[in-house]
């Protein structure tokens, strides 16, 4: 009998599957966008060239052609699941690039037709902390009002030495404001965290998840660091390589963070979903489904689950 309370099946953490079927009682596709924004890192607003683990399709390779309408991007991809899952519920996702960076006439002008299409229940929208002014919370409270609403911001580490030298340009407590302002305004939460990011140690990994516990948040993205072709990281790994950790060392990990986090936390993603013809390393990320497999034998083997630690 599996001892973790927000399961259907084997899982021995919150999945948004599990999350999906017991709010919307449907099938749910997330549908990634590129609304053809840009980021305050990128065009020198905050900082320049963006973080360097960062695709030069800004973490959207598998978002839409922003040379596309959006409504044709959404259609394109909800033809193809409509044939898998005839009565499916989608989110549209505002993937690429921080997505509340521009003004509120621009925004209601991508989103909004977004919410028209037919069985779109919400919006899951991708950006970072220094991106939400209160003209735009404003906003984002009305959405959430009317519709499912996930605002995802990315922190992917609470050392600071590691967010300089990612050059992530916002500070930990930038985020910690910006989660509390959403928070104030019932938003919904979701946080991006990397593991695996130069010279942070396996408890530096956990320190950042214990972080999230103190905070109101919705759900958690857990990816593993992925070096591509033509990014600022796959520079600094030709010329001074550094460790990259192995797929087990990986799923030690991710099973003690998970350990740690507060079991209502919903994970809405465990591994990394790298462009295959892009990655450099790690090679095993390319085998998805086997790190799940890995993360499932190892919370049995261990005999534990999420928010484990927590009740000891």
């Amino acid at each position: 009998m599996n001892p973790f309370k927000y399961s259907d099946d084997n899982k021995r953490y919150h999945t948004l599957t599990y999350f999906y079927k017991h709010k919307f009682n449907s099938k749910v596709a997330k549908i990634s966008l590129n609304a053809g924004f840009t980021c305050p890192n990128i065009d020198g607003k905050y900082g320049i060239g963006g973080c360097i683990y960062c695709s030069k399709l800004g973490s959207g390779d598998y978002a839409g052609d922003a040379n596309k309408p959006l409504n044709d991007q959404f259609n394109d991809i909800k033809k193809i699941i409509d044939k898998k899952w005839p009565n499916c519920k989608y989110i549209g996702y505002f993937q690429a690039h921080s997505n509340t960076y521009a003004d509120v006439s621009t925004l209601k002008s991508k989103y909004e037709p977004i919410l028209q299409i037919d069985n779109v229940i919400g919006l899951s929208i991708a950006t970072r902390p220094d991106c939400i002014n209160d003209e735009c919370l404003d906003y984002l409270e009305d959405l959430s009002k009317r519709t499912y609403l996930i605002v995802e911001l990315g922190l992917q580490t609470i050392h600071d030495e590691t967010s300089k030298l990612i050059n992530r340009c916002h500070s930990l407590e930038c985020f910690k404001q910006c989660v509390l302002k959403l928070r104030q305004r019932n938003i919904n939460v979701v946080v991006h965290i990397i593991n695996g990011l130069p010279n942070e140690t396996k408890e530096m990994m956990i320190d950042t998840i214990k972080y999230l516990n103190n905070l109101d948040i919705q759900g958690v993205k857990i990816h593993m660091l992925n070096i591509l072709k033509d990014t600022k990281l796959a520079l600094i790994y030709k010329n001074k390589p550094f460790h990259v950790l192995t797929k087990q060392e990986y799923v030690d990990i991710v099973c003690d963070q998970l350990e740690y986090l507060k079991d209502d936390i919903v994970i809405h993603r465990i591994t990394a979903d790298p462009n295959v013809d892009d990655l450099i390393e790690p090679k095993w990320l390319v085998k998805k489904l086997t790190v799940l497999n890995e993360i499932d034998k190892e919370f049995a083997r261990r005999n534990t689950y999420q928010g484990y630690r927590l009740k000891k």
